[in-house]
């Protein structure tokens, strides 16, 4: 039903219920594009299998933006994911990310692991340039490492919607630990906690740090805390800081994190973060917590998906409803929208 306008506007007209049908495919098949479509990602998937470097970068540009593409991919690659384990590396710009995990990288490989690194932070050295301004180094520490900067695209909380499907891809090319690097600047920063095993914040002994974290809502999500450039005066006193905010209600139940001192530039102090990753990873298997977080993971994931595809369905559908011709009318306040909103709300929300 829909209601009448409580003013003089001119009564809107009725949009017809074929404008009005969300979720119905357009007319012309597309199956004879699907099929060609998947003769390439057949290709595509037996490479990334194979764990070629050039079909994992196609791959993970071809998931990066929505696309019937995208789901065939991943649906076929699906059976050869979920075996990683993944550690989120977030905190301010300049407190040290991209060092800490450059440190990461052999530690993890000594233990046998294989290592990929997905940079979502636009200011990681990792999308360009030598880390530390050591050319040899870095190459001679990340031999046979694979790593990919996204692009956070505007996302508010850190993350780049491709991360989990280029997580999928990472997976199934035979990667078993993925460090992903997230945006450290703003106050919603807090999305990696839907991708990642542990988290760890990379804090730095200046005045105000522990309060910004406080208010971005990051200090409620970290399994460990670094406090990163130690040497420098503060590093102490901020410790003690970090570990009373925590403590303001109460002591923590289960999992007690800990806040660990850093030099990561030379080192020091990454080998006690490596042993507190792996310890987390034991307690989350005691507890149940690794099936729980593995769950919420999921569903973020899939939520994610279900978005882009009603946005992508959403465009098309708003200029269905509001032509020009409508949208100057509503301009010129000789038609009222809502009842065409409110008869789309109705018909979606009946079926």
């Amino acid at each position: 039903m829909f209601f009448e306008p409580a003013n003089s506007f001119v009564a809107p007209c009725v949009p017809s219920q074929s404008q009005l049908y969300l979720m119905q495919p357009s007319k012309p098949s597309i199956l004879p594009y699907m099929a060609k479509a998947s003769l390439d990602i057949d290709s595509l998937t037996a490479g990334v299998l194979r764990g070629e470097t050039r079909a994992i970068a196609r791959a993970i540009s071809q998931v990066e933006d929505p696309s019937p593409e995208r789901l065939i991919l991943l649906e076929k690659l699906f059976p050869h994911t979920g075996r990683a384990v993944k550690v989120g590396i977030t905190g301010a710009p300049g407190a040290g990310k991209s060092t800490l995990v450059f440190q990461l990288i052999p530690r993890f490989r000594e233990l046998g692991y294989r290592v990929a690194v997905l940079a979502v932070d636009p200011t990681s050295p990792f999308s360009g340039g030598a880390i530390l301004g050591d050319r040899i180094r870095m190459e001679d520490n990340l031999a046979g490492v694979y790593i990919r900067s996204l692009a956070s695209r505007g996302s508010l909380g850190g993350l780049s919607r491709g991360v989990p499907p280029a997580i999928r891809i990472l997976e199934a090319a035979g990667y078993d630990l993925i460090l992903i690097e997230t945006v450290g600047a703003g106050q919603l920063q807090v999305d990696v906690r839907f991708v990642a095993d542990t988290i760890v914040l990379t804090l730095v002994p200046e005045a105000g740090d522990v309060i910004q974290a406080m208010k971005a809502g990051i200090i409620e999500i970290a399994d460990l805390y670094v406090v990163n450039k130690a040497d420098r005066e503060g590093a102490t006193r901020m410790r003690l800081e970090l570990r009373a905010a925590l403590e303001l209600g109460g002591k923590p139940q289960g999992w007690n994190p800990p806040i660990l001192l850093t030099e990561a530039l030379h080192g020091k102090g990454v080998d006690e973060v490596v042993q507190f990753i792996r310890e987390h990873w034991a307690y989350q298997q005691r507890t149940g917590e690794w099936e729980r977080r593995r769950r919420q993971q999921l569903e973020w994931e899939l939520q994610a998906l279900v978005h882009e595809t009603l946005e992508t369905r959403a465009h098309s559908l708003t200029q269905e409803l509001f032509d020009e011709a409508t949208l100057q009318q509503i301009t010129q306040r000789e038609q009222n929208p809502y009842p065409r909103l409110l008869q789309l709300w109705q018909s979606v929300h009946s079926v």
